[in-house]
């Protein structure tokens, strides 16, 4: 959960310095995290590094010279779960964001996990 966190701040991070592309850890929860918000226009293009195995290139979005990613809040924690029932969730800002959540079928954006009735471990909202 640890190196999840920190890649979901290193894209926070880089849209408020305004960069283009930032380096966040390969794993398997990270690439289908990449996977959700690609889908959902949050980044861009990601990559493995060619000589760094562990590490993805990830590009970022800008609309008008504005980032894709205004603000991004981690629900649950190491310290704290937060776990939501599927008859719970709730859109983030009338569905303009987006709440992650960990499934038994995966991770899901909270639309598909409202459409296929699941609940699970409510990871980050983003907007």
């Amino acid at each position: 959960m640890d190196t999840t966190i920190d890649s979901l701040i290193r894209i926070k991070n880089g849209y408020m310095s305004k960069k283009d592309s930032v380096l966040i850890t390969n794993t398997k929860v990270t690439v289908q995290i990449c996977k959700i918000l690609k889908n959902h226009n949050y980044i861009g293009e990601f990559t493995p590094v060619a000589g760094d195995k562990h590490k993805i290139k990830v590009d970022l979005v800008y609309k008008d010279n504005k980032p894709a990613v205004n603000q991004l809040i981690i629900n649950s924690k190491p310290g704290r779960r937060i776990y939501q029932q599927a008859k719970d969730i709730k859109p983030v800002l009338g569905g303009m964001g987006l709440s992650v959540l960990s499934t038994s079928s995966g991770l899901l954006s909270d639309k598909d996990a409202r459409k296929v009735k699941l609940g699970g471990e409510l990871l980050f909202s983003i907007w």
